[in-house]
Order: C-alpha cells, then sequence, then structure tokens
C-alpha cells in the first residue's frame, strides 16, 4: 500500500481525467449492452416447477406475486449442506434493501435453492434476511436453468453455456423471467459466475478503493475472505 505513485494535485486532475473519460465510454457501452439484453428473444418456459417455501407449494408463475417480472437468483445451498453458501450470503446480504425499490419497477426478487424448506428458512432466520426463498428439492429448475449438474458433468465444461466446468453440484446465477397478460412465462435472461459481479453491492464499494477486490494470486478460490456476515471477527 505505502509504495504507490504520489503526485501534485494538478497532476492527479489530469490522470483522473484521463481515466474518467474512459469511464464514460465504459458507461455508455454498459448502457448499450443493458439496451441488447432487454432486446434478446425470449423462450417459452414448459417445464412444470413447484417449489415449497413458508407459502407452501408454489409454481413458477406463483413466484411473481402480482408482479410482472421476476428475478430468480439460484443460491448456492445443496442439499446435503447445513449452511448456505458463504459467498452467495455476501450477495444476498443487499437483497432485502432493494426488494421495494424493484417492486416499484414491477420486479419481485426471489432466491431458490435445491435445499429442503426447513433448512432455507432457519438459515434465513439466522442470517436476518425477510426475501422470499423457496426450495426447488423436489424438481428440475436448478438443472433445467443451467445451475445443477449430474455426477459425470461436474468436471465438464457444462456451466455459464459451456464456458466454465462447475466442480460441484451446484452454481451460482441469476434468472429473469416474465409473464405476459395471458399467464404465460417466459424466460428472458441468465448469468452465471462473473456475469452476477454486477447484483453485488458490497463489491461496487470495494473496486473505489485503492486495494480492490484484493483477491488476484489467490488461486481457485478468490473469494478466500469472504465470511457470512455473523462469522466476522469485530
Amino acid at each position: 500500500m505505502t509504495e504507490h505513485l504520489v503526485v501534485s494535485h494538478e497532476e492527479w486532475l489530469a490522470a483522473r481525467k484521463e481515466l474518467l473519460a474512459e469511464e464514460k465510454e465504459f458507461t455508455r457501452r454498459r448502457d448499450e449492452l443493458s439496451r441488447r439484453r432487454r432486446g434478446l428473444p425470449w423462450e417459452p418456459v414448459t417445464g412444470e416447477y413447484v417449489f415449497v417455501g413458508e407459502n407452501g407449494p408454489e409454481t413458477l408463475a406463483d413466484l411473481f406475486g402480482d408482479r410482472s417480472q421476476l428475478v430468480v437468483y439460484h443460491f448456492m445451498y445443496p442439499a446435503d449442506w447445513e449452511a448456505g453458501c458463504p459467498s452467495c450470503s455476501f450477495w444476498a446480504d443487499s437483497f432485502d434493501a432493494n426488494v421495494v425499490h424493484l417492486a416499484a419497477r414491477d420486479i419481485r426478487l426471489v432466491a431458490v435453492s435445491k435445499a429442503p424448506p426447513e433448512k432455507l428458512l432457519a438459515y434465513r432466520e439466522r442470517m436476518g434476511w425477510t426475501f422470499h426463498w423457496v426450495s426447488s428439492f423436489d424438481n428440475d429448475f436448478n438443472r433445467d436453468f443451467g445451475v445443477g449438474f449430474e455426477p459425470d458433468e461436474q468436471d465438464a465444461p457444462v456451466y455459464n453455456y459451456g464456458g466454465n466446468v462447475p466442480g460441484m453440484a451446484e452454481r451460482e446465477g441469476v434468472s429473469v423471467f416474465v409473464k405476459v397478460a395471458a399467464g404465460a412465462v417466459f424466460h428472458t435472461y441468465s448469468a452465471y459466475a462473473r456475469g452476477i459481479d454486477v447484483l453485488n453491492a458490497a463489491y461496487s464499494y470495494i473496486d473505489l478503493t485503492p486495494r480492490g477486490r484484493d483477491e488476484v494470486g489467490q488461486g481457485t478460490f478468490p473469494q478466500f475472505w469472504v465470511r457470512r456476515h455473523d462469522e466476522y471477527d469485530r
């Protein structure tokens, strides 16, 4: 941290303006990608999925509530785990604060995991969360939407549209759906791995700091430092 270039205010301002021009170009590029994302074609959801949570059985259409757009966070919590994934928990810590704002834009946010509902609800209570969380324990939703893998697939490049090896039975991701007036549900978008970075509010702050994420060179698990929020030494 101490071995870093130090300059006068005038030199710093010149460097900052140079970077600002690149940041503005990145913002314009991001806006264009968002436009193209909204323009992606839709595919009909034909699977019969029934989830279970605190409200009992719910279909995918039920998960929308009274909204027409649904964001599903694929939360890693295999059925045999005793607690949810620490990294997914890191993401989930920002969900509750955004639920009301998403609802104002006709969007409902729901988490889906493979663990049975009693585990999900107990862990949610431990973490102090309130967002809606349901179990896909008895259906193929995780597999159909790219986050559930059979044993013979776990060492093959089948995750993230063939770009990554999952390395385990469950992985993280986000999927987006829309429900039209007639009641039909369509899949509009999914993203995995680094594609869900934008959903992590803490990383947006961390990326502004001199040390940043400080995760480079940490091997296969760069998020070595992440803990569940009740496990940090304070």
